[in-house]
């Protein structure tokens, strides 16, 4: 029995759990308490039906649920001695099925209750109808109880609600730090004396049949939020079933590793006049090994828990574009920038409903790419969904209908009775601190700095040397830069890619080549980095960034602005020569002992890790991390390695929000270096190399324009491509991406994985450090050998193919065999291009390497109804109900297990 979610294993990871979803509320916007109000909720939910899924038994849904206030007199009528409204916690909790687990749990939790002052005083066993559930889900489902906690002290609501935050959060990190076996299905969906959540792994219209509280007309709430989940590419389970205890999510959150990392840096920094000594109970923030919008939830309701409005937290979290050419008030563009200096936004398509039991509402993301709608009914009901037509209205009861624009928040005060406009919600956010005079004072931009002295491009005597050593080729500099240079954009190649994947090529290759760009899951559509131009931002910061998110002060302005992240010599020259205690840097090399070889390479990067964490220690703002100090005696490190190894060894050491990474490398000169070497911490890098080459190119003559024109065209080229590289994942801003690490490793150790870069799934093992320090030392001989023959780069043959470059897929020998199989109709020929073909893939590609199993028994095709006959019976089960209905599920998935019946029964597979 499956227990939360699997171990990583294969090519299976659990950080990968993405939802896709419907989203929903219904809320009497006077605060009238109703069962109405969860009846309506309950209709939403089961018109979210589609946008949830069912498993291969088409009866185990992903997940659904709905949050209501506490209902204190349904409560009353059970006969439990409670106090008055406001004055206990209640919530559902998972529990293990296994007695003994299951009393060690609740032993937890009363324990810790003592502790705090407050009492566990009822356990009520939830009536539930196992019957409704599919069978996928009940060999999960947990014990569900219902716990009433009340304060042995006197305390006001807001502080109950915070105590029993933490003995969750405690209790939580008990449970997860125990021996118990089945300790996976301990989870609270909410425990609160404000709100109160059903959910489980179930489809929408089985939330009202399993939890039977749902059907008692003495069930009354103001509010109801809803969600039917959609658990992409991933497992499905009864804790991640949503509403969360504060959001239901549509969409996903693509920059979550990141967001994840980040948070774990900042609580070292934390401090709350609210938490106090409670702070440190509260840690982890994140709960590991849930979804990304568990984390989300968790980080929100973290904030609003120390003291932020929930607007201001979402503000924070999810920020509307506030660049140049949005035109929304100066004041909140300032409230913007201001806290995007202390925390990242949390990217991707995301529609987002939300409350606390008083206020509820939804917003979306700066894209606006998941629709939310609304009505709003003159007897004060309010209705807001994935789509049209969750909820039925006679048109003349429709006081007002619209949608959700990007960024923007629709609010509901239940205890006012108002609904709070989107305009009137920020202008209380600004008006909090001036933002706008903090930015003035302390926030300095790059461009704003006087330029003390001109560095050159050119690298001298040495340019050849650097070539060599960072493993320059012709098509590096003819296809690459010299193109990026003329026309300001990336040049321009197919798709596909023949050449072997790194850890299979013969050749040294740079460390770069070892990764691979991510994919979202279920961004759709995609933004277009052209036409979405309005919201996507390349601007980033160095300095100081030791900062507790829970302050407002002016001091978390002081920061320099970089609104090109790609920067020249004399920019990073003016970043090294500005003098402000706040802006102190040290420069660390990033080279080792050529001589030592291996045992210099390891050194040398430990070496490197010890100076960055003296660096904060010494109250450093930034680092800059530089490969210019090669020469015959000090080799060159891989700057991904160096600049990832920092980045990760300072969030274990909780010390990465102090200080900020500049890198400043000639071994970046593609898109892809670019973006991984953000996307694992830089925040700018200087190529000097590649600026180098553009000026020995317009000094030969090859680039007709000056330098300047060409250089501004590279960095443009450079800049569009990560934009787009952006966009594949749904992302918007350089500063969500920062640290985001959205790349798969392909051939790279575990072991370098786990060190250097945690987080990043590696589902092929290979090279590790041994490995990366031969290939920059095969670099390294190649540069520094005497030769007195003209200097000339070779052409590597990765574009086009080469007799001693790369080796590729198709080439002239394998397209000449099919050409001539096809053109004579010579069977022969074409299966000695088969034979060629499959025996070079064996070592280029990963397909090459698998071997295909005969089937141990064959299915008797005799035995199974025709395939057109099942498929028949899918189409007009789905044509009769409007939608796929349990008549055409069951088809299809007896149609795909017949297929998969028929697939093994070829030789070799080859059927």
């Amino acid at each position: 029995m499956q227990k939360g979610l699997p171990k990583a294993q294969g090519l299976y990871n659990p950080a990968s759990e993405h939802d896709n979803c419907g989203i929903g509320f219904v809320a009497h916007i006077k605060g009238q308490k109703s069962h109405d109000i969860v009846k309506r909720g309950l209709e939403v939910l089961a018109r979210m039906d589609h946008r949830g899924a069912t498993g291969a038994d088409a009866k185990t849904g992903d997940g659904a649920g709905i949050q209501i206030q506490v209902p204190h007199d349904f409560i009353v009528k059970l006969g439990i001695d409670v106090p008055q409204a406001g004055q206990y916690g209640t919530g559902l909790l998972f529990l293990p099925k296994n007695k003994r687990e299951s009393d060690l749990c609740l032993s937890s939790l009363e324990q810790y209750c003592n502790n705090e002052k407050l009492e566990l005083f009822h356990i009520r066993n939830v009536p539930v109808d196992s019957k409704a559930p599919g069978e996928i889900a009940l060999r999960a489902e947990p014990r569900i109880v219902q716990v009433f906690i009340k304060s042995t002290i006197k305390r006001e609501q807001s502080e109950l609600e915070l105590k029993l935050y933490v003995v969750r959060k405690l209790v939580e990190n008990s449970i997860r730090n125990s021996k118990l076996k089945n300790k996976q299905a301990f989870y609270f969906p909410s425990l609160s004396s404000k709100v109160m959540i059903y959910k489980g792994m179930l489809t929408p219209d089985q939330v009202p049949a399993y939890f039977k509280d749902l059907s008692d007309p003495e069930l009354k709430s103001a509010i109801a939020m809803i969600h039917s989940r959609f658990s992409t590419n991933t497992f499905p389970t009864w804790e991640l079933a949503q509403p969360f205890r504060m959001v239901a999510h549509n969409g996903e959150i693509n920059t979550v590793r990141g967001n994840r990392l980040w948070m774990h840096a900042r609580e070292s920094l934390l401090k709350s006049e609210v938490f106090g000594d409670d702070l440190k109970k509260v840690l982890p923030i994140i709960e590991p090994g849930k979804s990304d919008s568990a984390s989300f939830d968790n980080v929100l309701e973290f904030l609003h828990m120390a003291g932020r409005p929930i607007p201001h937290a979402l503000c924070m979290m999810i920020p509307e574009s506030f660049n140049d050419k949005n035109p929304i008030p100066e004041s909140l563009k300032a409230f913007y920038e201001y806290h995007s200096t202390i925390m990242e936004p949390w990217d991707g398509p995301a529609s987002i409903v939300f409350s606390d039991g008083r206020y509820i509402g939804g917003t979306l993301d700066r894209n606006g790419l998941r629709p939310s709608r609304y009505v709003i009914t003159h007897d004060d009901l309010i209705v807001m969904g994935s789509e049209v037509g969750v909820q039925d209205f006679a048109p003349e009861s429709i006081r007002e209908k619209g949608r959700l624009k990007p960024g923007k928040i629709l609010l509901v005060d239940t205890k006012l009775g108002i609904i709070i406009p989107d305009q009137e919600v920020k202008n209380e956010l600004t008006q909090r601190n001036p933002y706008q005079n903090w930015l003035k004072e302390n926030r300095i931009s790059l461009e704003d700095i006087e330029v003390q002295q001109r560095v050159p491009s050119s690298l001298g005597d040495d340019y050849e040397t650097y070539l060599k050593e960072f493993g320059y080729s012709k098509e590096d500099i003819r296809n690459t830069i010299k193109g990026m240079s003329i026309n300001g954009m990336e040049p321009t190649s197919s798709m596909g890619n023949d050449t072997p994947l790194a850890a299979f090529s013969e050749k040294p290759q740079r460390f770069f080549n070892y990764f691979k760009q991510l994919f979202a899951q279920v961004t759709n559509p995609a933004i277009d980095p052209i036409r979405e131009e309005l919201v996507m931002s390349l601007t980033n910061y160095i300095g100081s960034i030791n900062k507790n998110i829970l302050e407002e002060n002016p001091e978390h302005a002081k920061m320099i602005r970089v609104r090109h992240p790609i920067i020249t010599n004399t920019d990073l020259g003016k970043i090294k020569d500005i003098k402000d205690e706040y802006f102190t840097h040290v420069t660390i090399p990033m080279v080792f002992p050529a001589k030592e070889g291996e045992k210099g390479f390891r050194k040398a990067l430990d070496n490197i890790l010890e100076k960055a964490e003296k660096a904060v220690d010494d109250e450093n703002n930034f680092i800059i991390l530089s490969d210019r100090y090669v020469n015959e005696e000090m080799a060159a490190l891989p700057s991904l390695l160096v600049t990832a190894a920092v980045h990760h060894h300072l969030i274990q050491a909780k010390k990465r929000m102090q200080i900020g990474i500049v890198v400043e490398t000639a071994e970046a000169r593609e898109v892809m270096h670019f973006a991984l070497l953000f996307g694992y911490g830089a925040s700018i890098v200087n190529p000097y190399l590649a600026f180098a080459t553009i000026n020995d190119l317009v000094k030969a003559g090859e680039i007709t324009l000056t330098y300047s024109e060409a250089r501004k065209n590279y960095k443009k080229a450079i800049e569009k491509g990560l934009l787009k590289i952006f966009s594949k994942m749904g992302i918007s801003t350089l500063r969500s991406y920062h640290g985001a690490q959205i790349f798969e490793a392909i051939g790279v150790h575990p072991d370098l994985i786990e060190k250097y870069f945690r987080g990043t799934p590696s589902k092929i093992g290979g090279v590790g450090l041994s490995e990366l320090a031969k290939e920059a030392l095969m670099f390294h001989e190649k540069a520094f050998t005497k030769n007195n023959s003209r200097f000339m780069l070779k052409n590597e043959g990765v574009f086009h193919y080469r007799t001693d470059g790369e080796k590729h897929a198709w080439n002239p020998e394998t397209i000449g065999l099919l050409q001539w199989s096809t053109r004579t109709n010579d069977y022969s020929k074409f299966k000695e291009f088969s034979e060629r073909i499959n025996t070079e893939n064996q070592s280029l590609f990963i397909r090459g390497f698998l071997r295909l199993k005969k089937a141990a028994k064959p299915v008797d095709i005799s035995e199974v109804e025709p395939i057109d006959s099942i498929m028949k019976r899918f189409v007009t089960g789905a044509m009769s109900y409007g939608s796929i209905s349990k008549e055409a599920h069951e088809a299809l998935a007896i149609a795909m297990n017949t297929i998969g019946g028929r697939s093994n029964t070829g030789e070799g597979g080859e059927d």
